[in-house]
């Protein structure tokens, strides 16, 4: 008796079909990864203006059951945040202080007007740099309290 040939079909991918799946492999990557990265400092943005917020009612707080604002930020002890989302410390400032701080430290805006007169609260952002002016290009990525807690917010917006 004799067998019948049986031939054996390989299945696989051909080198076409590979590349086009890489393709669109790469693409997809190409379209999502800068969304993510833009959803996460959108977030860390969120985080540091929540932050802020929250130490600003705790300093309001200290004012309101000591007369005067703290000397810094350690005074308020609790457990309130130390340092934004980009691992820098918040940077706090009294103006409505007894001594009077130093008011050349004071943050201004485009017109040189302080932005606050009871307190300076801020996180440097994502570049960890800062300048008294908010105009300048190491401040317009800062979170700023200005307008005495009236704005919160990334300092370009202001």
């Amino acid at each position: 008796m004799v067998r019948p040939v049986q031939h054996q079909l390989h299945s696989g991918f051909t080198l076409v079909e590979l590349m086009i799946a890489l393709v669109v492999v790469g693409t997809l990557a190409a379209i999502a990864i800068p969304s993510y990265i833009s959803y996460i400092e959108g977030m860390k943005n969120k985080t540091a203006i929540k932050d802020i917020a929250e130490l600003s009612m705790a300093i309001e707080r200290h004012r309101t059951a000591q007369s005067s604002y703290p000397a810094n930020l350690a005074a308020l002890g609790g457990n309130l945040p130390g340092t934004d989302p980009w691992g820098n410390a918040y940077a706090y400032l009294p103006i409505d202080f007894d001594p009077p701080a130093n008011t050349g430290d004071v943050r201004r805006d485009k017109n040189l007007n302080p932005l606050n007169s009871d307190f300076d609260l801020y996180s440097k952002g994502p570049d960890g740099l800062t300048a008294k002016q908010l105009t300048a290009a190491n401040a317009v990525d800062d979170i700023v309290r200005a307008g005495n807690g009236g704005f919160i917010g990334i300092a370009s917006e202001h």
